[in-house]
């Protein structure tokens, strides 16, 4: 009879250790590689020095680990891929730090014991990194290509994007080699440009380069030797989705993605690698998109929750005619209440790839990319109008009417007490899902209702009170993208484009500005320079050169080299070099407050 369940208390550094011809291998349907070196890689990192710190003599536990053993040659991680990723970068961190040491310790008398533990140290790590013996040791000290290319772990998860990154560290003679040679994230910056696997490598890799020779031997010493895991090992692979499910040591929680996609793939049948390569797309444009901060995977699939729901009128309550607003969790809705929807992982993973397009096709229209500067919870309502169509088939223009009616809705929030929860913001929105989602019902209807519903439920004259005292940011891009349509001008703006104080609200010489524009008293200055009519938005490059100069050095083209607002793409900026006052002070601000006041409460009010 074959065995079952197999559980055994081990050493870490036994439980990595592989024949030649057995691999572990991440599933299918395991999430990506998602520790971080906060909280869970420097935690780590603190439990294994704490041990090292209070001296004990009994062995240090760090969880279960469950294997898939049904298939001799490969090791599947049910549960326990993060750890043990993760384990493998750190034996890889200590093992460059050992040969470091290995070279710059000196060769006599006094260090002999202490090399002698260096290279000890240093054989265990590369007989379980590279799947050799003693013998093979001195071979590949002169040739490192000899086990370059050793498959330690076979990444087969649909959900992640970069299978290689474990290989292509391990495969790296050197820190500079695996810096060289591992993925860069497009649009990222400094550490943010590298993968999890990279940047967690990374931290071990400095934070051993902290020690000192004997202090990186004991920890090495203690980690291979001291620190241990149960490995549980089963014959059953039918109970890989099950474990996954339900079983989860001390790595993060399952995400309700990760449930969800792990059902899609059970429910798949013999269709299963159609259904990874629809997975894969998924997650690569998902990730794409959350680099952008645009959506992420689990957004994707609450938006689909909410078009679903709105397409099946589950908000209506038929005993009173008003909408519910109570919101199943995400796991719950496609587990319990919309299981149905898993058994058909083709269809399902389509709806899902279809919203991840229509933001890859929408993500660049100035007018979305106004919108998602307000509430997160505008996206829902957006992608719930456009899932009317074919991502390819969206255009600028017909996103322009439903970005407007969604703007001047969530402008409002941006002004009133209420919260998005409230029945003037929440309540009225689900209503309206119900409409954005049918494409029979006019764009025109929704119109009305829009303001319908703005016209009864706030003064105009309110919300320019609320408009004169704001002091904050995301409404100073609407201000500018109003005055660019009013002027007839191309609008659109960078991530990075800056909001810039016409009178600045610091700097070297703020005391003499502020005495020069007429305002003397610190409180009253610092309500007037965060005033709508104090801010614009800037190019970063022209804000870094001039933003806390006089008024008339900004307004010049090149005074000193620097360059001021002529040189800008925006309206209000460029529009500022025809000023008629070389200054720029309290009545300025008080007159370009009220222009903007009343522009954006004519758009909100609008009834057109």
């Amino acid at each position: 009879m074959a065995k079952n369940i197999e559980p055994k208390l081990q050493l870490i550094s036994d439980y990595l250790k592989l024949s030649k011809d057995t691999n572990f291998v991440i599933p299918e349907y395991q999430r990506g590689y998602s520790w971080e070196i906060n909280p869970q890689c420097d935690k780590l990192w603190q439990d294994i020095e704490a041990f090292i710190e209070s001296d004990g003599s009994d062995p240090y536990f760090f969880g279960t680990i469950i294997v898939d053993c049904s298939d001799e040659s490969k090791f599947n991680l049910i549960d326990g891929q993060q750890r043990t990723i993760t384990f493998i970068l750190l034996l890889k961190a200590i093992l460059l730090r050992l040969n470091n040491a290995l070279k710059n310790i000196s060769d006599d008398e006094e260090t002999e014991s202490l090399r002698a533990g260096l290279k000890g140290n240093r054989d265990k790590i590369m007989k379980i990194l590279y799947k050799i013996e003693d013998e093979d040791i001195p071979a590949v000290l002169r040739d490192f290509n000899i086990v370059k290319d050793i498959l330690v772990v076979e990444n087969n998860s649909i959900n992640e994007l970069y299978k290689d990154e474990v290989s292509k560290v391990l495969g790296s003679k050197d820190f500079e080699e695996a810096e060289g040679n591992t993925h860069k994230i497009p649009r990222k910056q400094k550490d943010n440009k590298y993968t999890n696997q990279f940047r967690n490598f990374k931290y071990f890799y400095n934070r051993l380069g902290e020690k000192s020779e004997s202090k990186l031997n004991q920890f090495a010493k203690v980690f291979l030797e001291k620190c241990q895991i149960i490995e549980i090992r089963s014959w059953q692979v039918e109970q890989a989705i099950t474990m996954f499910n339900s079983l989860n040591s001390t790595g993060l929680p399952l995400s309700d993605s990760d449930i969800i996609s792990a059902q899609l793939y059970s429910n798949a049948g013999e269709n299963k690698e159609s259904f990874n390569e629809q997975w894969e797309r998924l997650n690569e444009l998902s990730n794409n998109l959350n680099t952008q901060g645009i959506v992420d995977l689990t957004a994707v699939l609450t938006q689909f929750m909410y078009i679903n729901r709105a397409r099946d009128k589950e908000y209506v309550l038929s005993s009173t005619g008003n909408f519910d607003v109570t919101v199943p969790g995400l796991r719950r809705y496609f587990v319990d209440h919309k299981k149905e929807l898993l058994k058909n992982p083709a269809a399902l993973s389509a709806e899902f790839i279809k919203i991840a397009e229509i933001w890859d096709y929408i993500k660049e229209y100035p007018v979305v990319k106004l919108l998602l500067k307000f509430n997160e919870n505008a996206k829902l309502y957006l992608s719930a109008y456009l899932s009317r169509y074919d991502a390819e088939k969206i255009t600028s223009e017909m996103t322009l009417d439903i970005s407007h009616y969604l703007i001047r809705l969530f402008a409002i929030l941006e002004l009133v007490d209420a919260g998005y929860s409230s029945a003037t913001f929440k309540t009225f929105l689900f209503g309206q899902a119900i409409k954005l989602v049918d494409k029979d019902i006019d764009i025109r209807e929704i119109n009305i209702d829009f303001n319908n519903h703005i016209q009864k439920t706030w003064s105009k004259e309110n919300i320019i009170t609320s408009l004169k005292e704001y002091d904050k940011n995301i409404l100073v891009f609407l201000n500018d993208y109003l005055y660019s349509l009013e002027k007839g001008l191309e609008f659109d703006f960078a991530e990075s484009t800056n909001v810039e104080h016409i009178m600045p609200a610091s700097g070297a010489n703020i005391g003499h500005i502020r005495k020069d524009a007429g305002v003397e008293d610190e409180i009253e200055f610092n309500n007037l320079v965060n005033q709508l009519g104090n801010k614009i938005l800037l190019e970063e490059d022209i804000n870094k050169s001039i933003g806390n100069e006089w008024f008339k050095t900004k307004k010049n083209s090149n005074v000193n080299d620097k360059i001021g607002y002529n040189n800008s793409k925006y309206g209000i900026a460029s529009a500022l070099t025809k000023y008629s006052n070389d200054k720029w002070g309290k009545e300025d601000i008080d007159k370009a407050t009220e222009k903007a006041s009343e522009r954006i409460a004519k758009f909100i009010f609008a009834t057109e």
